[in-house]
């Protein structure tokens, strides 16, 4: 019986980006798929040939190329590129939990538990905590060597305000709430006993910022992980994965064809 033609992958890979989300989804997902390789500029921009695929220039931004078409679909945004794979290329795996209730097919309210928390954490990731990341990683540069000595007390004390009064408040009560939700889900993982793609979506955030989370703020004189423990051993767990340690590897054999120093 002849095998039925798969559709042609590509996920096209900016360096200093969040690829490897979608890198390790595909990893779990067990598809084929080609990767495309593109240096920032010195501005660290992105380069003109990744915005000829998407305007933006964004990435990660995959590709699908169904079979007997010419024109691929691409994608852009990773919450929107991890569902789709999700419910294309998931029939095999458990990327995504099970819509409906058994009886309640097509209904509304018929969704199960498992699935509604998928989706609303595929939406927060995106929607509410790396915003919140990618604010405190702009504040921090405010703070850094790289702002000229003579004006660094200025732009270190609008960082620390800004720290204070926005960012440490935000990030703690979304720990919080983390914590408050793996209490319930029913298993190890935000939808219950099984990895799903929203744990692999929301896990570069949390990895990436889980050393830095004690310079936000006082923490009310303990450390984020004494606060909250079954989040931080969440965060343990996802490091620990199999699928996740392919993709640093990947990640790393990526940077070093790219001529870029790996860092994690």
């Amino acid at each position: 019986m002849a095998t039925e033609e798969q559709p042609k992958i590509k996920l096209y890979w900016l360096e200093k980006s969040r690829a490897q989300n979608v890198l390790w989804l595909l990893e779990e997902l067990g598809v084929e798929y080609e990767l495309v390789t593109f240096h920032r500029g010195s501005d660290q921009s992105a380069p003109d040939d990744l915005k000829k695929i998407h305007p933006l220039g964004k990435s990660p931004v995959i590709s699908i190329t169904p079979p007997g078409t010419a024109e691929p679909i691409v994608l852009a945004e990773s919450g929107f590129i991890v569902q789709y794979l999700s419910e294309h290329f998931g029939k095999d795996t458990m990327p995504m939990p099970k819509r409906y209730r058994d009886g309640q097919e097509g209904k509304a309210g018929g969704e199960t538990e498992a699935w509604l928390r998928w989706q609303y954490f595929l939406h927060f990731t995106e929607g509410t905590m790396m915003g919140s990341l990618v604010m405190a990683m702009v504040m921090g540069n405010l703070k850094s060597p790289r702002v000229p000595f003579f004006i660094r007390p200025l732009t270190s004390m609008v960082a620390n305000q800004i720290f204070a009064h926005m960012i440490y408040p935000n990030v703690k009560s979304q720990l919080a709430f983390l914590e408050q939700q793996l209490s319930t889900s029913g298993g190890d993982y935000l939808c219950g006993d099984h990895l799903t793609a929203a744990d692999i979506l929301i896990s570069f955030g949390l990895i990436t910022a889980k050393e830095q989370f004690q310079t936000f703020g006082d923490w009310e004189g303990r450390t984020p992980r004494e606060l909250y423990p079954r989040l931080f051993a969440y965060i343990d767990r996802l490091e620990t994965l199999p699928g996740y340690k392919r993709s640093v590897q990947k990640v790393k054999e990526i940077d070093e064809s790219l001529g870029i120093k790996f860092q994690l």
